[in-house]
C-alpha cells in the first residue's frame, strides 16, 4: 500500500509518494506548468488529481478520465497538510463512481 502525503512549507508545495517525490505526469497531460495545488478547483489541483491517479492506479488513460472528478470530489477538499492511502484512492474512486 502507498501513502500520499502533501504539505505547504516555507519552500512551497511538497508532495510524495511514499517519501519520494511524485511526478507530476506532465507526459500524459499538461493542465499546469505551476506545479501541484490543492483545496480549490484549476489548473494546478487537476495535475495533482491526475499524477495521483496515474501513480496509483498505473493506468495511464483510466487515469485521465478521472482526473476531472477525481479533483472535484476529493482534491479540491484537501486541507493544507493531507496523506492518502492507496485504500483512501480506491474507496474515493468507489464512491464517485456511485455518483
Amino acid at each position: 500500500m502507498k501513502t500520499y502525503l502533501g504539505d505547504r512549507t516555507l519552500d512551497g508545495i511538497k508532495v510524495t509518494v511514499d517519501g519520494r517525490p511524485l511526478d507530476p505526469r506532465t507526459d500524459l497531460q499538461t493542465f499546469s506548468t505551476n506545479g501541484f495545488e490543492w483545496s480549490y478547483e484549476g489548473p494546478e489541483p487537476a495535475q495533482l488529481s491526475l499524477a495521483l491517479l496515474a501513480d496509483h492506479l498505473d493506468e495511464d488513460q483510466v487515469a485521465l478520465a478521472k482526473c476531472d472528478a477525481f479533483m472535484k470530489a476529493v482534491v479540491s477538499n484537501f486541507n493544507n497538510e493531507w496523506e492518502m492511502t492507496s485504500e483512501d484512492i480506491d474507496l474515493a474512486l468507489e464512491n464517485i463512481g456511485r455518483g
